[in-house]
């Protein structure tokens, strides 16, 4: 076993960076194999997830080499059309295989996806536009696999009942290599996305916005090879700035920009934490105090779901009450009981909404009683160490975010949900200052 032994009461203060891209670069393997010439893609996060979705990559028939942060990927032909179960229950994103085997083998099966077990995280609404594209696929519960198959994936209109960043990622990889057009209504607008539709179309496909929550994709019959590079991780900036703000210090990120953050930064400024804009990257410190905020979740642009968990450690220290509203995913807030357990004045509880299904982006139908939908923290809280566990990624953060205030020393478990997401993320911040050490039994 592995765990993270983190010391509190450090101000984090010096320069640093921050990886690739995580949602990018995953997505990016899976475009890499709609063709048979070789793509090359720069500055990807070397984090577990990254090397899972490799080793999918060579399972399949492919050929991955990594030289530092940039990998090659070649796959001239499927050499087999189905991920093991090992492999596709360790990540979400090997669902995504559906569309390149499709688009060139006409056959996929796969496991049902893993991952972090955020609520349900259904395919559905994947599986129902892959199935208008002419692909038959079933779902065999005997041996936990989707079995797919086409006789050639076909140009449609397809509307998402709700927003799907990798359902849109999904329909988009998959129309590429179809014959006709494809118009993806309702379609997700993160800027990972845009991404992904600027390194197909240096592969030779034809993608644009139209308009508003619409894409449009003319099919091309073969795409070749391309070097992209990947912006920096929204999320990890997010997680650093926090940090710094909540340890009473002063960070300056380079190499990144404000363009995706927008709303981050409007939230920081009604907190009243610090942050500077410069030619060379971002600056964020601590001012006078933290003021309580009002946050709701929403798919881009919005205040990102995935930032909800760190900015709920900086809410415990802010002077009033603060409420935080997830209605991405239906149980997010399962690291609230970590914060409890280290002093934290919050309490779980679910909003009266007027329209849950207007409200709220997930499938109601996997709602339940036992989850809770929003927190409510008062602070200024004094946390304390304690012994806790992380759940998933960002969660995962958030709570070593919280040791690092904590009075004392804090033991942080199943930390392998930390590597999932972050590049030697404890390694960055003790080099920042702070007392933080991984230790292995």
């Amino acid at each position: 076993m592995t765990k993270l032994i983190v010391g509190g009461g450090k101000k984090l203060k010096g320069d640093t960076e921050v990886s690739g891209s995580k949602n990018v670069a995953l997505k990016a393997l899976v475009a890499a194999c709609l063709t048979t010439e070789e793509v090359i893609i720069e500055n990807v996060p070397l984090i577990s997830d990254f090397y899972v979705m490799c080793d999918i990559i060579k399972e399949l028939g492919g050929q991955v080499k990594i030289l530092d942060h940039k990998v090659s990927v070649k796959l001239p032909e499927f050499k087999k059309t189905k991920i093991s179960l090992e492999r596709g229950a360790e990540i979400r994103t090997s669902a995504m295989f559906l569309a390149p085997l499709l688009a060139r083998s006409r056959q996929a099966v796969i496991p049902n996806p893993g991952g972090c077990r955020l609520g349900a995280r259904p395919i559905d609404r994947t599986i129902e536009g892959l199935s208008k594209m002419g692909a038959d696929i079933k779902y065999r519960s005997a041996d936990g696999y989707f079995h797919a198959r086409s006789r050639g994936l076909r140009g449609i209109e397809f509307t998402f009942s709700k927003n799907t960043h990798t359902g849109t990622e999904t329909l988009i990889i998959a129309a590429v290599l179809a014959e006709g057009k494809t118009v993806l209504k309702n379609a997700a607008e993160e800027p990972e996305i845009d991404e992904l539709i600027s390194l197909l179309n240096s592969m030779g496909a034809k993608i644009k916005r139209t308009k508003k929550r619409t894409i449009e994709i003319v099919g091309v019959s073969k795409l070749h090879g391309t070097s992209f590079r990947i912006l920096p991780d929204r999320n990890e900036i997010v997680t650093i700035a926090i940090a710094a703000i909540v340890t009473g210090g002063d960070v300056f990120i380079k190499d990144v920009k404000k363009e995706g953050l927008e709303d981050f930064l409007s939230a920081l400024e009604k907190a009243g934490g610090g942050y500077e804009i410069k030619n060379s990257g971002i600056r964020f410190f601590a001012k006078d105090g933290i003021s309580p905020t009002n946050i709701e979740t929403s798919p881009y642009p919005g205040f990102m779901t995935d930032w909800q968990a760190p900015w709920a450690v900086l809410m415990t220290q802010a002077k009033g009450s603060s409420i935080i509203h997830e209605t991405v995913f239906e149980n997010k807030l399962e690291y609230v009981r970590d914060l409890q357990k280290m002093g934290a004045n919050a309490t779980l509880f679910n909003p009266k909404v007027s329209d849950k299904n207007k409200v709220y982006n997930f499938n109601l139908e996997d709602d339940s009683a036992d989850y809770f939908h929003a927190v409510k923290i008062e602070g200024p809280t004094s946390l304390h160490n304690a012994v806790v566990t992380m759940h998933n990624i960002r969660a995962g953060a958030a709570i070593v975010l919280a040791s690092l205030i904590a009075k004392g020393e804090s033991a942080i478990l199943e930390i392998e949900h930390l590597d999932r997401g972050y590049e030697k993320f404890d390694e960055r911040l003790k080099k920042l200052g702070a007392d933080i050490k991984r230790v292995r039994k």
